[in-house]
């Protein structure tokens, strides 16, 4: 029983040896020994079969136990991340950078003194107010003056109402 272990060993070792010799030194046979997925025995294929089935937690639990078994000891990986990040950065900078076209123009605060050039600015800005629903809006801060302006009209709808003695949000 001893020789035939034997024998099996070193016959495994020879096959072995042969295999990672043509791995290793022809690449025209790596390729052809890698393609033919019959080269490998039925054993051999038997665990590709049942490992790649196994989920991802599996796949590590294993790698874990095969490590304690064959004593293998982890070894560090050099990372490489600053060269990595700066074709990353590089990248992030040619990207455009999104430009706000259209703004929402809010009313936040009103000088108590100026109330009444206030009010009479918002009557002017909102259309369909009158001096009553006026006076209603801008005692019940912050108030949406108008949405999807461009940048010139909240610009100048901002400078009516900060003459007026309104201060103004842009979103």
């Amino acid at each position: 029983a001893l020789r035939m272990a034997f024998a099996a060993r070193t016959a495994l070792s020879a096959n072995t040896r042969v295999a990672c010799r043509l791995l290793s030194v022809h690449p025209t046979k790596r390729s052809e020994a890698l393609a033919k997925p019959g080269a490998a025995s039925p054993k051999i294929q038997a665990l590709v079969d049942s490992i790649s089935q196994l989920t991802l937690l599996e796949v590590s639990e294993l790698n874990e136990q095969l490590k304690v078994k064959l004593a293998i000891k982890d070894v560090p990986v050099a990372v490489a991340a600053p060269a990595a990040a700066a074709p990353a950065a590089a990248e992030a900078a040619a990207e455009p950078v999104a430009v706000q076209t259209s703004f929402t123009v809010k009313l936040t605060k009103v000088d108590p003194k100026s109330k009444v050039k206030a009010i009479k600015a918002v009557k002017d800005l909102v259309p369909g107010l009158n001096l009553v629903e006026a006076k209603k809006f801008v005692e019940e801060l912050p108030q949406v003056i108008k949405k999807d302006v461009s940048k010139e009209d909240a610009e100048k709808i901002k400078a009516a109402l900060a003459e007026a003695g309104g201060e103004v949000a842009f979103e």
